[in-house]
């Protein structure tokens, strides 16, 4: 990341084009989960970002394509997070990915529960394909993240029962952070007993072959 000097004095910030586009989505994560979509314009993103709103277009294409990034982003897990995760037994994994879990959705709550909604009352053929395709990569990184491959023959059912969990996980941060009907230890409790239960008892009980 560099600086220059524009004429009049004042400072324009360089940076390398990952870290632009991750910058403007951090601010578009933001806003998008303090307004509602239609509030939302490119403008206001490049203006929270400090950039031009031509670069924001370069990057993603219009609003649209913007928010849809924004989604898949919100659901997936970065490998990079994966990898610190305990490395230990299952309950040490399962808690570890809880913890992860409801620490990311708390920090950005706002577009969480936007996301949280979208899923749950949308019919949108955009948002639901992102949903659809970030579910699959969730569950892959799930089941990494509890030493299970992933790729492995005879566990679509414990793919779906992993897909099922997620959409209860779902619905738990939205009864913590948005309804206040669970508090964040009893949305741990929830998560981690329920986690370890389809592992442990409910896979076993009805795997595939």
């Amino acid at each position: 990341m560099t600086a220059s000097t524009e004429h009049g004095g004042r400072v324009r910030t360089r940076m390398e084009p990952e870290a632009r586009r991750d910058q403007i989505l951090v601010c578009a994560r933001r806003i998008f989960g303090e307004r509602p979509y239609g509030a939302v314009s490119l403008a206001d993103v490049a203006r929270e970002a400090g950039v031009a709103r031509g670069l924001v277009g370069h990057y993603f294409g219009g609003k649209r394509e913007l928010y849809l990034e924004v989604v898949r982003e919100m659901i997936a897990v970065p490998d990079s997070v994966l990898d610190r995760l305990p490395k230990g037994s299952l309950e040490e994994r399962v808690s570890g990915v809880v913890d992860r879990f409801l620490t990311v959705v708390s920090r950005h709550r706002g577009i969480w529960l936007v996301t949280v909604d979208v899923m749950s009352h949308g019919h949108d053929p955009d948002i639901e394909a992102v949903m659809r395709e970030s579910e699959e990569v969730t569950v892959d990184q799930l089941l990494r993240a509890l030493d299970i491959d992933p790729d492995a023959e005879g566990i679509e059912s414990l793919r779906a029962m992993s897909r099922a969990f997620g959409s209860m996980a779902r619905a738990a941060t939205n009864e913590w952070l948005n309804r206040g009907t669970l508090t964040r230890d009893q949305t741990v409790c929830l998560l981690e007993r329920t986690l370890l239960l389809i592992v442990l008892d409910l896979y076993p009980a009805c795997r595939d072959d």
